[in-house]
């Protein structure tokens, strides 16, 4: 089945995800989909990415993530299993692994490293387009994975989240407007996550949130995605109906991003 970014041509999504594309029908030729599903057979106990994030308490996403197309290298030296165990200790909910590599310099080792690390839930955050990728997800011991309803055909979108509950994996299916929303809603999505920055022009508008918030069923989970910057900004999106927050560039620009996340789940920060 044919994808489409759905965008105008030359945005950072379709620069993006023309990558992808050549990336993977390479991966697809070494890998055939039967080894990878053998490999699903062989993958560790999946663990809860829903209830990880309707905790009673402000649940983050905590996002391992070394480089980013809007700000460039975040992080570097990236130590995935220490980033991974601090984050952990620090009080994460999820944490959240960027695999694609020529943007973000991300990989499935990270994502392995990073949940063999820990006991929480693993997601991989990537640009899944491909029924071939979501086996690849699982058989690399993810616990859940992103789809991005700006990439993807609405059959497509219905069919990899279907997938993905077939494999155990509930997907975050990510939107940005409310046509986007609609469209997550009809293809049966379960949980929302509500970009902030726009993926065609990397504009941020926090706003975006809490206009959004209300066209969200109560039976979904709700995220909010990119763009938080103080425990305020958690409150204030938690009393709005989100259930749990992803933070990634924050975090990984901290000296130290267990302290950080520390902050933003409003502990108070330990005298020297």
């Amino acid at each position: 089945m044919a994808m489409s970014a759905q965008a105008d041509s030359g945005t950072v999504l379709d620069r993006i995800l023309e990558a992808r594309r050549l990336e993977v029908d390479h991966r697809k030729r070494v890998l055939p989909e039967a080894a990878l599903r053998y490999g699903v057979n062989a993958a560790r106990p999946l663990r809860d990415f829903p209830s990880a994030l309707t905790r009673d308490s402000l649940n983050i996403i905590a996002e391992l993530k070394p480089a980013s197309p809007s700000k460039g290298v975040l992080r570097d030296p990236f130590h995935p299993i220490e980033l991974a165990q601090s984050l952990e200790a620090a009080g994460a909910a999820v944490l959240s692994v960027l695999t694609e590599g020529e943007f973000f310099r991300g990989s499935l080792k990270n994502l392995r490293d990073a949940r063999n690390a820990v006991k929480l839930p693993v997601f991989r955050k990537d640009f899944i387009f491909d029924p071939w990728q979501v086996w690849e997800t699982r058989a690399n011991d993810a616990d859940s994975f992103l789809l991005i309803v700006a990439a993807l055909h609405e059959e497509l979108l219905r069919d990899l989240i279907a997938l993905g509950r077939q494999i155990g994996m509930e997907p975050l299916v990510e939107v940005h407007t409310a046509a986007e929303l609609d469209r997550a809603l009809a293809a049966e999505a379960r949980i929302i996550g509500v970009n902030n920055r726009d993926l065609k022009t990397l504009d941020l508008r926090l706003e975006t949130s809490f206009e959004l918030i209300d066209r969200i069923p109560d039976a979904c989970i709700a995220v909010s995605e990119s763009g938080l910057r103080t425990h305020e900004d958690l409150a204030k999106l938690r009393a709005a109906g989100f259930d749990a927050f992803l933070i990634g560039e924050s975090l990984m620009l901290s000296p130290d991003p267990a302290a950080a996340l520390e902050t933003f789940l409003g502990r108070p920060a330990l005298p020297v």
